[in-house]
C-alpha cells in the first residue's frame, strides 16, 4: 500500500478527488504535539450521529464519533513511524496487573456455572480436551482482532478504537467490493453486541428465578412455576434499569461480587467432596450433542466483547498481546478455571447435572440453600450493570432522532421497554441450558470467530498480503468454516431441546 503526501497549498489533481472516508478520533494532537500533518489539518471534519457508541469505559462500542474525509492509504507521508500508544489520552490509565484483574472479573461469570453441563454434552476426557482447544482459538482470535486494530491505528493515525470501528476501517481498507459494506459490518458488530448482552440479561432472569424458585419451594406447599418467578423477579428491575448513571450501581457491582465469590467457594467444597471415580463417567457422549457444548463453552469463555475497552485504557497497551502478555496469562487462568469446575462438576454429578452447578446443590441443606440464594442476588445485581451497555448502545443510535424535550420521557421507555422485552423471551424460553447454548452459538460464534477472521482478511488484503502460499486466506477461512458450523448446528440443536422441552409439556413449568 503506497502513502502519498499532499501539501494544503497546492491544489490537488481531478484524480486525486477521488477518496473514501475514514473514521477518527476526537483527538487534537496538534495543539500540544504540532501539527501531524497539513493535510489532514486542512479536512473538513463533519459529525456522523451513527458513529456516537458508547464510550470505551463502558462497552466495545465506537469511540469514533468524528469523521475525516482523506484519500485510501493513510496520508502517512512524513510521519511513517506513526505510534498511536504514545498519542492517546486517558484520564486513569490501568496497569498491567489491573488490566489482568479486569480481565479475569469480565471473564469469570456466570458462565463458569454452566461449565459441568458443557462436559455432559462432550464427555468428560472429550470435553477436557475441547474445552483447552475452544478456549485457545478464542484466545488467538482476540489476539488477531487487537493485532489488526494496531495496525489500522499506525496506518490511519488512529490513538485508539472500538471492535466496531476496527471492523468499519477494516472494510474501508480492504477490497474496494468491501468498501460499501463498511457501515454494515459496522451495524452487525453493535447488533451483535446488544443481543449478546441482552441474552445474557435474558439467562440472568431464568437464573435467578430457578434458583428462587427451589429455595423457597422447599419452605412452600404451594409451588410457582419457574415463569413466575421470572415475573416476580423482573418487577424490581424495572425501577432499577432506570438509573442512568453508572456510579450509582457501583455498589451493586461490589455487593454482586463479594456474594459471587463467597458463592462459588462454597460450591466447590460440595463438588469436590465424595467424587467417583472417573471411568463412572462417559468419556465421550455422541457427536449430536457436541454442538451444545459448543455454544456453551463458547458462551462462558468468550470476552471479545470487552477487550478492546481494556486494551484502550491500558498504560502500556503492547503488553495486552504477545507472548507473555496480560491476555495470555489472563485466558490461561480462565481457561483452566473453567476446565476445572467442568471437570470436576460433571464427575461429581455426572448425567444429573443441571444448567447450573448451584442446582445440583443439595435442596434440605441450610449452606446450600443460601449458596443459591448468594449466587441469585449477584446474579440479579449484575443485571442492571449487563443492561447498562445495550441501553447505551440504542440510544446513542436513536438519540440524534427525537426532540429534546422528549428525550427524557423516551429513554425511560426504551429503558422500561427493554426490561419487559427480556422478561418476555425469558418467560417464553425458561431452559437454562438449551438458552446458553444458543446465545453463544448465536452471537459469540459470529463477534468471536467470524468477524475478526473477516477483519484480518480485509486488513492484510493488500498490505501485507496473505503471505507464502496465501496461509492467511487458508487460515481464516478455516476459522470462518469453524464458525459458521458452530453458529449453525448450535442453533439447531437448541432449538430442537427448545421444541422437546414444550413438546413433553415441560416448557419450564415442571421445573
Amino acid at each position: 500500500m503506497s502513502f502519498h503526501k499532499s501539501d494544503s497549498r497546492t491544489p490537488l489533481a481531478p484524480a486525486e478527488y477521488t477518496k473514501i472516508p475514514t473514521v477518527v478520533t476526537v483527538y487534537d494532537s496538534e495543539k500540544k504535539n504540532g501539527s501531524r500533518n497539513n493535510a489532514s489539518i486542512s479536512q473538513p471534519k463533519f459529525i456522523r450521529s451513527d458513529m456516537a457508541d458508547v464510550p470505551v469505559q463502558q462497552a466495545a462500542g465506537s469511540t469514533l464519533p468524528l469523521v475525516l474525509t482523506r484519500k485510501k492509504g493513510g496520508d502517512d507521508g512524513e510521519d511513517g513511524h506513526y505510534n498511536p500508544f504514545e498519542h492517546r489520552k486517558v484520564e486513569h490509565p490501568t496497569s498491567d496487573l489491573e488490566t489482568f484483574v479486569h480481565l479475569l472479573k469480565g471473564s469469570l461469570g456466570s458462565g463458569i456455572l454452566a461449565m459441568p453441563m458443557a462436559f455432559a454434552n462432550a464427555g468428560l476426557w472429550f470435553g477436557l480436551v475441547a474445552t483447552f482447544a475452544v478456549g485457545t482459538l478464542c484466545t488467538y482470535c482476540v489476539h488477531v482482532l487487537v493485532k489488526c486494530a494496531h495496525i489500522l491505528c499506525r496506518r490511519r493515525k488512529i490513538p485508539m478504537m472500538g471492535f466496531a470501528d476496527v471492523a468499519e476501517q477494516a472494510f474501508l481498507d480492504g477490497p474496494p467490493s468491501l468498501n460499501r459494506w463498511s457501515r454494515f459490518i459496522r451495524f452487525m458488530v453493535n447488533t451483535f453486541l446488544v443481543i449478546d448482552l441482552l441474552g445474557c440479561c435474558c439467562i440472568y432472569l431464568v437464573f435467578v428465578a430457578t434458583n428462587v424458585q427451589q429455595v423457597v419451594g422447599v419452605y412452600m406447599d404451594t409451588q410457582l412455576s419457574v415463569r413466575l418467578w421470572i415475573v416476580i423477579v423482573s418487577a424490581p428491575l424495572v425501577f432499577m434499569c432506570l438509573v442512568r448513571n453508572l456510579k450509582f450501581l457501583t455498589p451493586f457491582s461490589m455487593i454482586a461480587n463479594i456474594l459471587m465469590f463467597v458463592g462459588i467457594v462454597i460450591t466447590f467444597v460440595y463438588m469436590f467432596s465424595d467424587l467417583p471415580a472417573p471411568s463412572e463417567r462417559a468419556g465421550i457422549v455422541p457427536p449430536t450433542q457436541w454442538p451444545l457444548f459448543f455454544g456453551t463453552v463458547i458462551f462462558a469463555l468468550e470476552g471479545i466483547g470487552v477487550v478492546m475497552s481494556l486494551e484502550n485504557d491500558m498504560k502500556n497497551p503492547n503488553h495486552f498481546i504477545g507472548c507473555p502478555s496480560v491476555l495470555n496469562f489472563g485466558m490461561g487462568l480462565v481457561i483452566g478455571l473453567y476446565t476445572l469446575v467442568g471437570f470436576f462438576g460433571f464427575l461429581k454429578y455426572g448425567d444429573d447435572t443441571e444448567a447450573s452447578i448451584t442446582l445440583n446443590l443439595p435442596l434440605e441443606d441450610k449452606l446450600a440453600q443460601s449458596v443459591k440464594l448468594m449466587i441469585a442476588i449477584a446474579i440479579f445485581f449484575t443485571f442492571t450493570l449487563q443492561f447498562y451497555v445495550p441501553v447505551s448502545i440504542l440510544w446513542k443510535g436513536i438519540e440524534g432522532k427525537i426532540p429534546a424535550a422528549r428525550q427524557n420521557i423516551s429513554e425511560y421507555a426504551m429503558r422500561v421497554g427493554l426490561v419487559f422485552l427480556c422478561c418476555g423471551i425469558a418467560v417464553a424460553l425458561p431452559n437454562l441450558g438449551p438458552f446458553i447454548s444458543l446465545i453463544g452459538a448465536v452471537c459469540l460464534s459470529t463477534l468471536g470467530m467470524i468477524v475478526p477472521a473477516v477483519i484480518e482478511l480485509a486488513v492484510y488484503y493488500e498490505d501485507p498480503g496473505f503471505g507464502r502460499f496465501k496461509w492467511r486466506l487458508w487460515k481464516n477461512s478455516g476459522l470462518i468454516l469453524f464458525g459458521i458450523i458452530g453458529f449453525v448446528t448450535g442453533t439447531y440443536v437448541s432449538i430442537r431441546e427448545f421444541q422437546a422441552e414444550f413438546n413433553n409439556g415441560h416448557g419450564g413449568d415442571a421445573q
